[in-house]
């Protein structure tokens, strides 16, 4: 078996780190909570009345309520990889929704089943886009819709910058960016991909409040090059040092995040081809 790629991380760690956040999920995820009201407002811009919806990695539930205002009359489906999350979404939100513990890679979902699948920042814990947006073409209905949220790579730079100084392992978990997720979305044969992306920064007055609030909601780091143990004074010393150079005027600390929200469907009527990105086609010799 080869060894894993530094960047890489175990779907065990994942669920583990999201089973032990759930009780502290909601209250830090200030930022994970304001990205899906602005993911459900986009549903305002689509002319959509989906049977069957599924909510793919719906953490506490927030936005399977707002799926389940949006669209009374839906089949609503709420799926996840930690069960501790669907605990917590299940007293959030109540029995209505349908709960599933699984996997965005290998969804327990019939083939052209569904007409909307909405996912709020869980693309990112998947280690190989292109394989996760073909099982979800499998699921979606002809003419069905997938819109979602991500993160790309320039999230946490001031976080990775500064443990840069401190050693050369891995200390924050990394992210595709978003015309790689546009391409994988055509070689998935998905129809007309839109993909955009915004900046939003939260601050903090120090590091150690950033750390916590990671580690509050499941998202701190569990790649597989990471440091093994705890971290010594002298190390979180220097990253506090460099972390500093970042400071406002103000005196917070910024912490920045690359938020990638993309939508596409499945053709209306499958034809056979193939969508190929451009950066691939090469001119004969």
């Amino acid at each position: 078996m080869p060894e894993p790629q530094p960047w890489s991380h175990d779907r065990r760690d994942v669920r583990d780190s999201f089973d032990r956040a759930a009780s502290s999920y909601d209250a830090a995820a200030v930022l994970q909570h304001e990205v899906g009201r602005r993911l459900l407002e986009r549903l305002e811009w689509m002319r959509l009345e989906p049977r069957v919806a599924v909510d793919l990695g719906c953490g506490t539930g927030r936005q399977s309520a707002g799926l389940s205002e949006r669209f009374p009359e839906t089949r609503l489906v709420g799926l996840d990889l930690a069960p501790a999350m669907l605990a917590e979404a299940r007293r959030r939100v109540g029995p209505g929704p349908h709960w599933i513990c699984g996997d965005l890679g290998t969804l327990p979902l019939a083939e052209r089943s569904v007409d909307l699948l909405f996912s709020n920042l869980a693309l990112q814990w998947c280690l190989d886009p292109a394989a996760v947006f073909a099982e979800l073409h499998r699921v979606l209905r002809p003419g069905g819709l997938l819109l979602f949220t991500t993160f790309g790579p320039d999230t946490l730079g001031e976080l990775r910058a500064s443990w840069a100084e401190v050693d050369d392992r891995n200390h924050v978990n990394a992210f595709f960016d978003l015309h790689d997720l546009g391409d994988a979305l055509l070689g998935a044969r998905f129809a007309d991909p839109v993909m955009d992306c915004e900046h939003i920064t939260l601050t903090y007055p120090d590091v150690l409040g950033l750390m916590r609030d990671l580690k509050a909601i499941g998202a701190h780091n569990v790649t597989a090059g990471r440091p093994r143990g705890l971290t010594g004074r002298r190390a979180l010393a220097t990253l506090a040092d460099a972390y500093a150079t970042f400071r406002r005027e103000d005196g917070t600390l910024p912490a920045t995040y690359e938020v990638v929200y993309g939508h596409a469907w499945r053709a209306p009527a499958d034809t056979g081809e193939r969508a190929v990105p451009v950066g691939a086609l090469r001119r004969a010799p």
